[in-house]
Order: structure tokens, then sequence, then C-alpha cells
């Protein structure tokens, strides 16, 4: 299950924004392996496709594949030397497949901005020194542990080392891991050490309705936002998270109505789900059937067998072929027997390279 851990400055409506997703969770029954853990909410990703092959199939069950979203103490200057939660706050990043990154991105002068006036760039710049800062003693403490192996002229440490060597000059130039220029065979060599800093970041800019939002004052605050995050090779979604976390408690047929009369067009929780997806680089096939209509999440890219193991390993290791036949395809049909029938079902082999919308049925040994 993809992890993402919520990160921000105190204030930023970071909390909000969790509280938000998770009264928008899933049924836990449904995910056996979860924590049950009041900072971690597992949510399901929305996905329309879902809904309608649940009812051509009229399954018993609808699984949407899920985010788990992992709720971090607000972040504050110096927690890498031990400020606030400090290392508490980082260990628990550590495990996560991304980052959430929450910034303010309103003003308003009842709720307290911990540096005293609302300016995103720096805030992002605070958060992403913090987490450079903790990466840079992992790594230096990394160096301390391999220097005996690095005298006794162990191949493997002097090739860790010189890797290690190259992230430390990006710390100090200010740079992210992820920016450090490292090649896919010295990616691998550090993986293990799970730095924060080589962790995809989506920016939430939590916008507030009927309030001082900055993408509206035109005072340049917004335009520097918007630049240093291209700066960094992110991406970002607007959302309100307070909006939002009220819309938990309206009915789904009265929330497009709600939502206009807030001047909030757009699902914040589904844009921001689909913006991790997209930093991801992930895809959606479904399985189908009159017991469960089920999505499941694999990297763009996946092949038949690789998308099979998120189901099952023996449908990795004993893969043999899959049929598949894309979303469209199957309900323009109307039935799995009907897309058959007219051609629209293929059978493919291990190089199949799985596209987004597949409806799948793997065979295995």
């Amino acid at each position: 299950m993809l992890k993402i851990g919520i990160v921000g400055l105190p204030n930023v409506g970071k909390s909000t924004l969790f509280n938000a997703l998770t009264r928008a969770s899933v049924p836990a029954e449904n995910y056996p392996f979860c924590t049950i853990d009041p900072s971690v909410g597992v949510v399901g990703v929305p996905d329309a496709r879902l809904d309608r092959l649940t009812e051509l199939s009229k399954s018993e069950k609808k699984i949407p594949a899920a985010v788990e979203f992992v709720d971090i103490a607000g972040l504050v200057k110096g927690a890498a030397e031990g400020e606030g939660l400090g290392n508490q706050f980082l260990s628990n990043i550590k495990e996560t497949d991304a980052i959430l990154e929450v910034v303010r991105f309103f003003d308003d002068p009842d709720t307290h901005h911990v540096h005293g006036e609302v300016e995103p760039y720096r805030d992002i710049e605070v958060i992403n020194l913090e987490l450079a800062l903790a990466d840079a003693e992992l790594v230096r403490k990394r160096r301390d542990k391999l220097a005996r192996d690095m005298k006794a002229g162990m191949k493997e440490a002097l090739a860790e080392d010189a890797v290690l060597g190259k992230l430390e000059h990006a710390f100090s130039a200010g740079k992210l891991a992820v920016h450090a220029g490292l090649t896919t065979e010295e990616n691998e060599l550090v993986r293990h050490l799970n730095l924060l800093t080589m962790k995809p970041i989506l920016y939430a800019l939590n916008r507030k309705s009927g309030g001082h939002n900055l993408d509206e004052l035109a005072d340049g605050r917004a335009e520097r936002c918007y630049d240093l995050i291209t700066e960094l090779g992110g991406s970002f979604v607007m959302v309100d998270a307070a909006t939002e976390r009220e819309l938990n408690d309206v009915s789904e047929d009265d929330k497009p109505s709600f939502r206009e009369e807030l001047g909030v067009h757009e699902d914040g929780l589904a844009e921001l789900i689909r913006g991790a997806y997209a930093t991801l680089g992930l895809i959606s096939f479904f399985t189908t059937g009159e017991k469960e209509s089920r999505a499941w999440t694999v990297t763009q890219g996946a092949t038949a067998p690789e998308a099979g193991a998120a189901i099952h390993t023996d449908f990795k290791e004993k893969f043999i072929r899959a049929e598949v036949v894309s979303y469209a395809d199957l309900v323009e049909s109307g039935s799995w027997s009907k897309a058959r029938d007219i051609g629209k079902l293929r059978t493919e082999g291990k190089e199949y390279v799985v596209q987004d919308g597949d409806v799948m049925v793997f065979l295995h040994g």
C-alpha cells in the first residue's frame, strides 16, 4: 500500500487536512495489515471507473486502491537538532514512499503563523532544510561506520563512501539528495538509508474559503512559491483543508451544491490523491466479478507478472498469461463475455506493459 507522510509547519492546516482525509477513509477490514494508530489513516483512491465496474458486474463488494497517510507532528526550525519533536518526527517519515508538504497559502490575522508573516517560499525552504539536515546527519554517521571496512580495503565500502561523499557535497550546497546527480547504480548503493530528501514531494497549497488567498492577491508571494516548486522538480495541488473537513459531514448528493456555495469547485481530496499518484508515477488496473470489483496500484511501466504480484506473489512467479480488456471497451461491450465475442478481450504474455484502466484476469500455474 502506498504510504505518504504529511509534514508542515505548525498552524498551516496539516492536521485539518489529515482529519478531512481520514474522515473520508475506507473500511479497515479491507486492509487487514493496517496499523491501528490515531495518526495513520487509510484513504480510498476515488475512481469513478471502479464504481461503474461494480455496477456492471453486480459485485457484492467494491474495494478501492488505498493510500496510507501518516500525520507527523508540526515541524519547527531546528527539528534536525532535536527542536520540537525533533528526530521523532523525522523517524516517523523514513518509511513513507512520498512526502506531502502542506503549505499555508492564505492571509488571516486570526490564524497565527509561526514566522509572523505568511511566505510560502520561505516555509518550503525551512521544511526542506530540516529534512536535508536530518539526511546529512544520517550520511555522516554512515560514513563513520564504514571507516573500518574502508581501511580494510573493502570495495563495497569504498564505493558506498564515494556516493556518500557526493551527497555530503550536495547537502553543503543546500541541495536535496534527489538533486545530488547520482546515477542509478549510485542510488542503489544508498537506497538502504531511506533518505528523506530522496523521496518525491507533493506540495499541498492550503487555501481558505472566503480568505485572502495568495493566488488572488498578486503580490508576488504565490509566484515565488510556484517558481521554487518548479525549481525543486516538484508538483503541487491546491486544497482547502477546512472546507474539505466540513464537507465530510455532508451527504454525497449535497456536496456539489455546497462546493458551489463556498466557491470550492474541485474535490480537493480527490485532486490531492490523484496528484500523489502522478508524483509517484502510479496507475490503477482492475479486477471485477460477482464477489468483488477492486482497484490495484502498480508503477507505470509494470509488466503483467509484476501487476499480478500486487494481488499474490504466485501470480508473478507462476504467471502463464493474462486476459486483458480496457475499461472503456468493457463498459462499451457491457460484459466480459461480450467483450470476448467482439474481439476486445486480448491474451497477453509476460512482456505486456499494463496500461492505466486495464481490467485483468491472471492465469498462473
